[in-house]
């Protein structure tokens, strides 16, 4: 029987009670209906998973023990950062759930000329925050005990030039070994499983995707400048939110979780 899974966000160690967060507690204790010496899987995001056993049913939520820690990941061998363009919310919400279980290391929302969605300040945060939960029930779900970062939305410009200076690059267009970028645009003239089985030795990969209108041709320039390599997905345009999952599913295939032990 699988394990109810729970992230909490706060150091855990071995043999200390607690009580669970608010929402955790709602959730275990009135949909799930769990009682006490019911056993759960916990983790905090830094790496592996605790056994944890509910000891009781409290007014201010579920207190629960914590026992062992097992020390295992569930990380992809490639670690992806998705520059994703924004799109309607309940798109957004849908691409960073399965980004979340296909695998991503971390989303950043990138706001473009096209991206129909406009955030200011204070909602940029807001939504910040939503996707963030988003990919913690992602991790809950499918057995990652990591949760990708989600980055504060920002312009296509400052993304781009972040990621080149993140991946240690020191002129635009170039890269550093082992750190791949690359966008999807359906008038690419390298597909994207050619541009990925050059990729075998890369240990991190950022994959720029438009919004729904798509990239612009300037926009498409800019990322070029910045060292990104335009790739298509075939003869079919895809919808904004399936072409990322697309992609992220080949990456797993080629490079990742799917391929074989000795393929990389």
């Amino acid at each position: 029987m699988r394990l109810t899974r729970c992230f909490v966000p706060c150091a855990l160690e071995a043999g200390v009670s607690l009580v669970l967060p608010e929402a955790a507690s709602g959730h275990i204790a009135r949909v799930l209906r769990l009682r006490s010496g019911d056993a759960l899987t916990l983790f905090d995001g830094r790496g592996g998973e605790f056994e944890a056993t509910i000891d009781a049913i409290e007014r201010r939520g579920v207190r629960v023990r914590l026992g062992i820690h097992h020390a295992i990941e569930r990380e992809a061998p490639v670690a992806v950062r998705l520059l994703q363009c924004l799109v309607r919310a309940e798109r957004m919400d849908f691409i960073v759930q399965k980004a979340t279980e296909l695998g991503v290391a971390s989303i950043v929302p990138v706001q473009s000329r096209h991206s129909v969605v406009r955030l200011d300040g204070s909602g940029s945060e807001r939504r910040r925050q939503h996707w963030h939960g988003v990919a913690i029930s992602a991790c809950e779900q499918c057995g990652r005990n990591r949760v990708p970062e989600v980055q504060e939305p920002q312009t296509l410009e400052r993304a781009c030039a972040e990621d080149a200076a993140d991946a240690g690059a020191s002129v635009p267009g170039s890269t550093s070994p082992g750190h791949a970028r690359l966008l999807l645009d359906p008038a690419g003239s390298q597909p994207l499983a050619g541009a990925l089985a050059a990729l075998r030795d890369a240990t991190a990969l950022t994959l720029l995707v438009g919004p729904e209108g798509g990239l612009r041709d300037d926009e498409i320039a800019f990322a070029q400048q910045h060292g990104f390599r335009s790739c298509t997905l075939g003869p079919r345009v895809l919808r904004a939110e399936t072409a990322p999952l697309a992609a992220l599913a080949a990456v797993q295939a080629l490079l990742g979780d799917f391929a074989a032990r000795d393929a990389r």
